[in-house]
């Protein structure tokens, strides 16, 4: 195969007037691959993050029109070698791209004059607090049986969101077969998170190699390869959890003690009342949930989930004194192949808000389980006589629609794409 390419980007100038690229064979070891985005830390930045086999630079060219990309940002690469026994390697580049226009389209290529990416394009953010954003949320989305997935390109083609949050476990598993099921996911995720803040957070999946190939190929804002991480969206906070420290408690201890500091900390600044009057939506996503009505005897569906109540006897605390506490309104979590919608609950009584309208002015936090996109592991299936705190349960494919229209009021669906 013989490839030529003629793109030259005009804020490289004269030194760079042509670039012609030509590459045998059936892959070209410096070409962009697996190109995604996140928000950055503040409403004028976005993170971009991909993929090349061999060190090339690192080069976002990018502007309001495909015609007329006049602005180049340049990032860094770091090698990231595969934890299996052929040490697969390749290089992960990160550019940030700083001082964008709020609510406003950008197109934007990567690469260098070694290769670049076909030209993708994305929203940022709009400013301040008073927008009603639009997430798309799903977790254990797979490389085989993803069956979500050409649903969620359609409605993205569709305009339908302005983020999609990923609760855990990716391709099953980002390190099988050497890294290379990775590598596969991360291509036919790349039409929908080159174009949507892909904002993730680790599942029990990603453990391999202390989750070596989860800290590389994803970027988040202020993460620093933590795992752990909070934003803003409009009148939201969302804090991204790690519920799978304590589950492998062989890859260290303190790290379970930092990350519960960390929630705590951000949560009490979340909840100031200064704070709070700006985005009173406060919303948590970690992989492995407190409450669930599943059959499989996972520990969400007994009464002592180590996310719920930690581990008492060596000092490990649970989160949901603290999300009581610092008034969370939703924690969305993955883990069962499932969707369910808790009535609001704590220490399993249910807290209704009106007799009218349970979910009005709630007395406890509402747990929505979303871990049904699609992966090899099938459906799961829930016990015969679900607890009173289990509003609705479904053990159909899907993904979780939520539309925050203000401040006061979100509305949440699941879409079945088994129908």
């Amino acid at each position: 195969m013989f490839n030529m390419r003629l793109k030259v980007p005009a804020s490289f100038g004269a030194l760079l007037s042509c670039c012609l690229i030509v590459a045998f064979g059936a892959v070209d070891v410096k070409q962009p691959r697996h190109v995604h985005i996140a928000y950055g830390d503040d409403v004028h930045k976005m993170i971009v993050t991909w993929s090349s086999i061999n060190f090339t630079d690192s080069f976002v060219i990018y502007g309001l029109s495909r015609t007329m990309l006049n602005m180049t940002q340049k990032g860094y690469s770091e090698k990231f070698v595969d934890g299996g026994s052929a040490k697969l390697s390749q290089f992960i580049h990160k550019v940030e791209l700083v001082d964008l226009k709020p609510n406003t389209t950008y197109y934007y290529y990567v690469g260098s004059m070694e290769g670049w990416s076909t030209t993708f394009y994305f929203r940022s953010m709009p400013a301040g607090e008073d927008w009603g954003p639009s997430i798309v949320a799903y977790g254990d989305l797979g490389s085989d049986n993803a069956q979500s997935l050409p649903r969620l390109l359609v409605d993205a083609a569709q305009g339908m969101y302005d983020a999609v949050v990923h609760v855990g476990d990716f391709a099953y598993d980002l390190s099988k077969d050497q890294g290379r099921v990775g590598d596969t996911f991360m291509e036919q995720i790349e039409p929908l998170a080159a174009t949507l803040p892909y904002m993730t957070c680790n599942g029990n999946h990603e453990n391999y190699y202390n989750f070596s190939n989860y800290r590389a190929r994803f970027n988040m804002p202020n993460d620093n390869k933590r795992m752990y991480y909070s934003f803003n969206v409009g009148p939201i906070h969302f804090v991204s959890m790690s519920t799978e420290f304590m589950y492998f408690p062989n890859y260290g201890m303190q790290q379970i003690f930092d990350h519960y500091e960390f929630v705590k900390n951000d949560l009490i600044e979340a909840n100031k009342p200064e704070n709070r009057a700006k985005r009173p939506w406060i919303v948590t996503f970690g992989h492995r949930p407190m409450y669930c009505s599943n059959n499989d005897n996972d520990d969400c569906a007994s009464y002592e989930s180590l996310v719920r109540v930690g581990v008492p006897l060596y000092g490990i605390p649970g989160f949901e004194d603290l999300f009581h506490e610092q008034g969370v309104d939703v924690a969305l979590w993955a883990h069962e192949h499932t969707y369910e919608r808790m009535w609001p609950v704590y220490k399993l009584q249910v807290r209704n808000g009106t007799s009218e309208n349970a979910y009005k002015n709630p007395g406890a936090v509402t747990h929505i389980v979303t871990g049904s996109a699609g992966c090899v592991e099938r459906h799961e299936y829930f016990t015969k006589n679900p607890p009173p705190w289990s509003a609705f349960h479904s053990s159909e494919y899907g993904y979780t629609r939520m539309k925050f229209a203000n401040k006061t009021h979100l509305y949440v669906e699941q879409v079945s794409d088994d129908r």
